[in-house]
């Protein structure tokens, strides 16, 4: 049997990923498509956070990133 391709199992890994993440949002959030947005948005910011070099005016990355968890999880 070969391995499959990286874009197969990258595939499956995003899908795990975003399984267990549309387990935890649809916890309390309803909207289907909204759980969805979440999931992406999540899934972003942990993959290109760093690639991200933009000041954020009078905050701190920390400050932000704390903010933007708060609104996720809102």
């Amino acid at each position: 049997m070969t391995d499959p391709s990286p874009g197969t199992r990258l595939r499956r890994v995003d899908n795990r990923r975003m399984d267990y993440l549309r387990s935890l949002f649809g916890a309390f959030c309803p909207d289907e498509a909204e759980v969805e947005v979440r999931c992406m948005v999540v899934c972003s910011l942990r993959i290109g956070e760093h690639f991200i070099a933009a000041d954020h005016g009078g905050l701190s990355r920390a400050e932000v990133m704390k903010l933007t968890r708060k609104w996720l999880l809102r």
